[in-house]
């Protein structure tokens, strides 16, 4: 992890679950964090603890949605510590049901946020790291993508589309940007309070209390990824319950 020290990572969708987890694990571990969300108390609040425990951490106020928002967040991470090492794409959301019941409102949101999002992140970060000559796209994805299962067609799409989106990235780039995908099964956070369709919610809800792995096994993949030698590229990692089909 000594590659860790000194790295400046922003991540998107801090205030909670995984980017929360994410966040206080890096900055454990000597990063220096720059935190976007929609809910600024939170965030606030995350600042707090990660200084509170010695770490380096500043926010913004952003929505993923507003492309304007994500180049404030990584401007902020340039004008405050001099360069960005790593962007997180971790900001998501999920509305699930079955196609035909045409939620057209849930996928536009899905779209929004976990597709044009994420392209915003890497639209943002990506002329910071050709000018320095290095960076890390990391995008937090997702198993549903792996396994397609009636009710998440639209967000298992446009988790897909990332996929695909970051490996032809990756043969496109000279290797100065370096890009992973971590694909998390069944996490123990707050992703099932916005879905609609109470049955999938409370399906949702769950699997979380018999399946569910803590955020911290997101994080550690994260760290994994990012504490490399600038050589070495970790493309995608899947990390699930081990009980999960």
């Amino acid at each position: 992890m000594q590659n860790i020290k000194g790295k400046v990572v922003a991540i998107t969708g801090a205030s909670s679950g995984m980017g929360k987890a994410i966040a206080t694990e890096l900055a454990k571990n000597g990063a220096k964090v720059v935190l976007g969300a929609r809910r600024e108390e939170q965030l606030q609040q995350l600042v707090e603890e990660v200084k509170s425990t010695g770490g380096i951490a500043i926010c913004t106020k952003i929505d993923v949605k507003n492309k304007a928002d994500l180049f404030r967040l990584v401007n902020t991470a340039v004008e405050q510590y001099g360069k960005l090492d790593v962007i997180v794409n971790n900001a998501g959301v999920s509305q699930l049901s079955r196609i035909d019941e045409l939620d057209i409102d849930g996928w536009e949101e899905m779209i929004d946020i976990n597709l044009k999002g994420v392209l915003y992140g890497m639209a943002a970060a990506i002329p910071i790291f050709k000018k320095q000559q290095s960076g890390h796209i990391v995008n937090i994805i997702s198993t549903s993508g792996i396994k397609i299962v009636p009710m998440q067609g639209i967000y298992a799409g446009t988790k897909n589309a990332v996929r695909t989106i970051a490996e032809a990235f990756r043969q496109e780039s000279d290797g100065a940007i370096r890009i992973t995908g971590i694909s998390p099964g069944v996490v123990k956070t707050g992703f099932a309070e916005n879905i609609k369709n109470q049955e999938m919610k409370t399906i949702i809800k769950n699997n979380m209390e018999n399946l569910a792995i803590s955020p911290d096994a997101i994080a550690n993949a994260v760290l994994y990824a990012i504490s490399q030698p600038d050589d070495v590229e970790v493309g995608d990692i899947v990390i699930r319950p081990s009980k999960q089909n």
